[in-house]
């Protein structure tokens, strides 16, 4: 079965670049970010997780952990993450789980049931699905699912945005309009009454009956 958003996040247990880790433990309070990767040693994967360790400090200032996936052992991330420093110039700090016999890749879907249980002699192209993004909330629930073709490097500025928005919306009774940005006005959400936003939204706007606008709450 897929996995869908407000899904409870699947546990699990697993060796990583920080030793073993409980997911929904490690998880504790925090959003977090979990994104795979079919291989170690691979062109796009390197530069992907080279860019997040440069934003790993702008996750955490946002409550958010990240972790990666490859379905490759621990012993060959730790390997692989000279490279990644080499060409991003930025150190992994975040764990990254070693995944080879597949059970997380399965357990994310992200690998059919009959894919087999080692990572060995298989390539990139076998494993093209595990090219995943879930964002996870405090409540360990699956907030946001994003999966990339192999060619195309993902945009963590984008998970950053998203990041923002769900904060946002967690916290007031909004939601954030295509493109939006910090800063940029937001949409009062239905279950806001006229009446109720005269008083929580003073001066909003009224573009449609369905559509009223306002500054961004502080």
């Amino acid at each position: 079965m897929s996995l869908r958003i407000n899904d409870v996040a699947p546990d699990f247990t697993a060796e990583t670049t920080q030793g073993p880790v409980h997911f929904h433990e490690w998880i504790g309070n925090n959003w977090v970010v979990l994104f795979s990767h079919p291989k170690d040693f691979t062109p796009v994967c390197t530069t992907e997780l080279g860019a997040v360790a440069g934003l790993e400090k702008q996750f955490a200032d946002r409550g958010a952990k990240v972790i990666g996936l490859s379905v490759d052992p621990v012993e060959s991330h730790e390997e692989w993450a000279q490279d990644i420093q080499d060409v991003s110039g930025h150190k992994v700090n975040y764990p990254i789980i070693g995944d080879p016999k597949l059970k997380v890749a399965k357990l994310y879907d992200m690998l059919p049931a009959d894919a087999g249980d080692s990572a060995y002699g298989r390539t990139p192209a076998h494993n093209a699905p595990v090219r995943t993004v879930f964002v996870i909330g405090p409540d360990k629930r699956i907030k946001l699912t994003l999966a990339y073709p192999m060619t195309t490097g993902r945009n963590f500025d984008e998970i950053i945005r998203v990041l923002d928005s769900m904060l946002l919306t967690s916290q007031h009774k909004v939601a954030t309009p295509a493109d939006w940005k910090q800063g940029d006005d937001v949409i009062i959400t239905g279950a806001v009454s006229d009446e109720e936003a005269k008083t929580a939204f003073p001066g909003y706007k009224t573009l449609k009956p369905y559509l009223r606008t306002t500054e961004q709450p502080r």
